[in-house]
């Protein structure tokens, strides 16, 4: 078990083995969570999130239609979004 000294601002210097260990480097995400026996501090997992684009929503829409009920629904909807569904890349049902 290794301790570390809290500062002024609450900021906490992890000891250097455990930062090697962890892949800690300056800047790095954690997260701290509250527990009974205290916090428990673990390294972040950031995963990137996509923002879509109406032509992506499009793409979607369109390439995931079942039949050809729920396609021309899909059309519809792409329209909506102003655009062409027949500009759109996609897989037909």
């Amino acid at each position: 078990m290794e301790t570390a000294k809290v500062g002024k601002r609450g900021a906490i210097v992890v000891p250097v083995r455990l930062r090697q260990q962890y892949g800690l480097e300056e800047g790095a995400l954690v997260t701290a969570e509250a527990r009974k026996d205290g916090i428990l501090i673990r390294p972040a997992v950031v995963v990137p999130v996509e923002r879509y684009t109406p032509e992506r929503k499009a793409e979607f829409l369109l390439s995931t239609a079942v039949n050809q009920a729920d396609y021309r629904k899909a059309r519809k909807e792409v329209r909506k979004l102003g655009l062409d569904p027949d500009a759109i890349p996609h897989r037909r049902p």
